[in-house]
């Protein structure tokens, strides 16, 4: 964490995205960017494709984004138009556009947080970063809304964590499990674990991730612990076993995630 730098209403300090296709004003939006305190990580993008690309990437390996800092006027895929895509996804990052043009009331149209004229001021910058660390903390009691994309023939899926029963390692991919699919994504289940574990994901092996929810039994088999989940039987590790049985005890006591407590 850098000198003076915090954390934002309990989260994570922002992890931000900047869009344009004018190289100076990319990098002095950049630099203004990070030389704020509330703001982690800056990616840059000097086009409306490598942007949309970069996001799902980011959302793949579990990264979260809270923020996208978009010009308007780029060719190709315009900002209103990248907006859009922004807009359809389940849990989409926040908005603010940045135009040499006043086109305010379309960029509100489509729920953006701030509106900047270009040349941005530092001020105006700083608000801007304001708003969406104020519209990314979570509302308080609920739980966050989580998913991950996978590419299905062309198509991108959104898988939400709720509905995963179990992860599997495969190599350098994860295999997620839910009622009636599986699906292969480019990810570590170490990193899984870490975006995921808070939320009740419980490591039962070296190579799975259980859903504690989708877990309807917790048994001896041939000597071995081995925990029930929908119509799969899955092997607890020794080294897992009495954490995997600590873990469900306080999760189904509670009847909430065993980390949310």
């Amino acid at each position: 964490m850098r000198d003076g730098a915090f954390p934002v209403h309990g989260y994570a300090m922002l992890r931000l995205l900047a869009v344009d296709d004018e190289v100076p004003a990319l990098s002095e939006l950049a630099y203004l960017l990070r030389q704020d305190a509330r703001v982690e990580h800056v990616a840059t993008a000097s086009d409306s494709r490598t942007a949309l690309r970069d996001m799902v990437q980011m959302i793949t390996a579990g990264e979260r984004l809270d923020g996208v800092f978009l010009d308007i006027r780029m060719p190709g895929l315009d900002g209103i138009d990248l907006a859009r895509l922004i807009g359809g996804f389940p849990t989409p990052p926040r908005l603010v556009f940045v135009s040499a043009y006043d086109r305010a009331i379309q960029a509100f149209e489509l729920e953006a947080v701030d509106y900047l004229l270009k040349p941005v001021r530092p001020e105006r910058l700083a608000e801007a970063v304001r708003r969406i660390a104020a519209a990314v903390r979570p509302p308080s009691g609920e739980e966050i809304a989580d998913v991950i994309p996978v590419e299905l023939g062309g198509r991108t899926k959104f898988v939400a964590r709720q509905d995963v029963c179990y992860a599997e390692a495969h190599g350098d991919y994860v295999r997620l499990h839910t009622i009636d699919a599986s699906y292969l994504v480019r990810m570590s289940l170490a990193a899984l674990e870490r975006r995921w574990g808070p939320a009740g994901f419980i490591r039962a092996h070296r190579s799975t991730l259980v859903n504690a929810r989708h877990v309807s039994e917790l048994r001896f088999d041939s000597g071995r612990v081995v925990l029930q989940v929908g119509d799969e039987t899955l092997p607890v590790s020794r080294r897992h076993t009495r954490q995997v049985r600590e873990q469900l005890v306080r999760q189904f006591r509670s009847g909430a995630p065993a980390d949310a407590r």
